[in-house]
C-alpha cells in the first residue's frame, strides 16, 4: 500500500472511529486496515490513534495529521484529475478566515449557492478578527480589510470598502449635525479599538491629519460599536455596507459626506504556492464575485 493509500485508510479510520467500519467502507480486510495504520505510525514515529474496546480516537499527533492528510489526499486527486480530459470538479476541504461581519452578513448567506455549485467541497469558516499565521494554523486563505503589514503571503486585491460617518437621528437632534471637521470638538464619538490594537482608532478624514474626538464609550466589537451608535451615544465611522439597512430604515444618518475617511482596501491573502489548488482558486473567485456589490 503506497503512502497516499495509507493516508486514505488513516482518514477513514479516524472519521469512522472504528477499524471495522473503516474496513467495510473501504472494502478491505480489517487486518489490512490495521496494518496500514501501524505502518504509517512506524514511518512517522508517532502514535496516531487511541485504541479502546469501544472506539478509536485520534491522538493529538493524529488530529494534527488528519487535517494535513485530508489536504494531501484532495490535492493528489486534483493532480490526477488535471490529466484527464474532463474538467476537474472542485473537491476537498478548505479552512478560511474572514472578518466576522463579512462572514455573517455577506459570505454565510451566499454559501448555499457555493455548495450547490461545488457539492464536494467542505468548508471550515473561521472569524478571528486578528492576524494569524496561515501556515502554522493550517488556514488556506484569509480576507483582510485595511492596510497590510509586510509579509511573505500572496495578496490578491479585491477592491475597497467605502467608509462613512454616521449617527442616529436622536443623537443629531440633541447635539446638532456636524458639517465639517472643526465641528467635531463639540461632539461625541463612539471609540472603536480593533482586536489587534491597544488603543482606539482616531477619527480619520481622507487627506487630513487624524483627529481625536471626545468619547464616553469604547468597544472592540463591531456589533457593539453599531449598537452604541443606534442608542445615540455618538458618531461612528463604519463601512457603508455594514449599516446599509440602518441607513435605509432611517435609524442612522450619514453626516459630513465630504469628509469621509479614505476607503479601506480589501485583500485575500494565501501562502505562496506555485500551483494554487483548484478548490482554493475556485473559492477565491467566488468570494471576490460575492463582494463586488459591496466594494468600490
Amino acid at each position: 500500500m503506497d503512502r497516499i493509500d495509507s493516508l486514505k485508510v488513516f482518514i477513514r479510520v479516524a472519521e469512522a472511529g472504528s477499524f471495522t467500519a473503516a474496513a467495510e467502507g473501504l472494502g478491505l480486510p480489517r487486518a489490512s486496515v490495521s496494518l496500514a495504520v501501524q505502518q504509517l505510525e512506524a514511518r512517522l514515529g508517532a502514535r496516531l490513534l487511541h485504541r479502546t474496546t469501544r472506539s478509536v480516537q485520534p491522538t493529538p499527533d493524529g488530529a494534527a495529521l488528519l487535517e494535513r492528510a485530508r489536504q494531501i489526499v484532495a490535492d493528489m486527486a486534483e493532480v490526477e484529475e488535471g490529466f484527464q480530459r474532463a474538467p476537474a470538479r472542485l473537491r476537498g476541504h478548505l479552512r478560511v478566515d474572514l472578518p466576522s461581519r463579512v462572514a455573517r452578513r455577506i459570505v454565510a448567506p451566499a454559501l448555499p449557492g457555493f455548495f450547490a455549485q461545488h457539492p464536494e467541497v467542505t468548508l471550515e469558516l473561521r472569524s478571528t478578527d486578528r492576524a494569524i499565521d496561515l501556515v502554522q494554523e493550517g488556514v488556506d486563505c484569509v480576507l483582510r480589510v485595511g492596510p497590510l503589514a509586510s509579509s511573505s503571503l500572496v495578496a490578491r486585491p479585491l477592491g475597497h470598502f467605502t467608509l462613512i460617518n454616521c449617527a442616529s437621528p436622536a443623537y443629531l437632534a440633541r447635539h446638532g449635525t456636524p458639517r465639517a471637521a472643526e465641528d467635531l470638538a463639540a461632539h461625541w464619538a463612539v471609540d472603536y479599538a480593533p482586536p489587534a490594537a491597544n488603543r482606539p482608532a482616531p477619527w480619520e478624514i481622507a487627506g487630513a491629519t487624524p483627529l481625536t474626538v471626545p468619547s464616553r464609550v469604547a468597544t472592540n466589537h463591531v456589533e457593539t460599536y453599531i449598537a452604541c451608535a443606534l442608542a445615540g451615544l455618538g458618531l461612528i465611522q463604519i463601512p457603508a455596507y455594514d449599516v446599509r439597512e440602518h441607513l435605509a430604515a432611517g435609524e442612522l444618518v450619514e453626516v459630513m459626506p465630504g469628509a469621509r475617511p479614505a476607503p479601506m482596501p480589501v485583500h485575500v491573502l494565501y501562502p505562496h504556492r506555485r500551483h494554487l489548488s483548484a478548490r482554493l482558486q475556485g473559492f477565491i473567485d467566488w468570494l471576490g464575485a460575492e463582494l463586488v456589490p459591496h466594494l468600490d
